[in-house]
């Protein structure tokens, strides 16, 4: 059986992951206390239910703490527990609320929005650390879906490498474990051919290859994971999230992300993501 843990923030998109696993063929489950996942967990495998999905997230704040508990016992009774974690910037959150007029779970009288945003932060910032994240604040929700759903899928018996690539316009990419800058490497956005192209494209490839330094920056951050990814198997990490950021996330960053994607393939299981690139 595979169960899902899905948390995160409100306001991340927490509803729209949790009806993709329910399209998927998941049984949902919203708002579960953690006293219930074994049980639930119980009921699942003896009907038959392969595929189980559990929201769990500041609403049910008493017993969140015993998760962690919950997710080891049914990893030891060898079910395939996976946690996805979902986070946006505060300025996206009370985007966001604003744009729906919901008032924030935790807010309570004569509170400012950011002030519940920040407490939920408080109780969530542990659970943020075991769990999958996924910085949702730019993205559409059919992106969202997508990133969710190759998380569930993913091999989770050899480390899973996710190369995102985005534009620092848009904010930082707040899923990242590695992050890098290109800022500095000749932008092809100002040449007007290759303007509405995008780092996919063959002329922008030759551009970068031709006209910048790009081959040897993809050449030292490989080494460097190279080093140093051994480490995070050891220490049982399932995925690791290198973000390359430039301005716009169309040229340099979708370029580097993608030939380093292609450079680890043969070695990982190898995930890429376009944040800021769309069609």
């Amino acid at each position: 059986m595979q169960l899902v843990l899905l948390s995160g923030v409100s306001g991340s998109g927490k509803s729209v992951a949790l009806k993709a696993l329910e399209d998927a063929g998941f049984f949902c489950v919203d708002n579960l206390p953690a006293d219930l996942v074994d049980a639930l967990a119980e009921y699942a495998s003896t009907w038959g239910e392969a595929r189980v999905a559990i929201s769990a997230d500041a609403r049910s704040r008493e017993s969140l703490a015993r998760l962690p508990a919950s997710i080891e016992r049914q990893r030891a009774r060898g079910i395939d527990v996976r946690v996805i974690f979902l986070d946006a910037s505060n300025e996206s959150l009370v985007r966001r609320f604003s744009e729906t007029r919901r008032p924030h779970p935790l807010s309570r009288e004569g509170q400012a929005l950011p002030e519940a945003i920040a407490e939920e932060r408080d109780v969530l910032a542990w659970l943020a650390e075991i769990g999958q994240r996924i910085d949702t604040s730019v993205l559409t929700p059919q992106q969202l879906r997508g990133w969710v759903m190759d998380l569930v899928v993913a091999d989770q018996s050899r480390l899973t490498l996710v190369f995102e690539s985005f534009g620092w316009k848009n904010g930082p990419a707040l899923d990242a474990d590695f992050l890098f800058d290109v800022r500095f490497l000749p932008n092809p956005h100002y040449d007007p051919q290759l303007r509405p192209l995008t780092g996919n494209d063959a002329p922008v490839a030759a551009f970068l290859e031709r006209e910048t330094q790009a081959r040897l920056f993809i050449e030292e951050v490989e080494r460097l994971l190279r080093r140093w990814l051994p480490r995070f198997v050891l220490d049982q990490r399932a995925l690791i999230t290198v973000a390359i950021g430039c301005t716009g996330g169309r040229h340099r960053s979708v370029y580097i992300a993608s030939a380093l994607a292609e450079a680890f393939r043969p070695d990982y299981t190898v995930l890429l993501r376009h944040r800021d690139l769309r069609g």
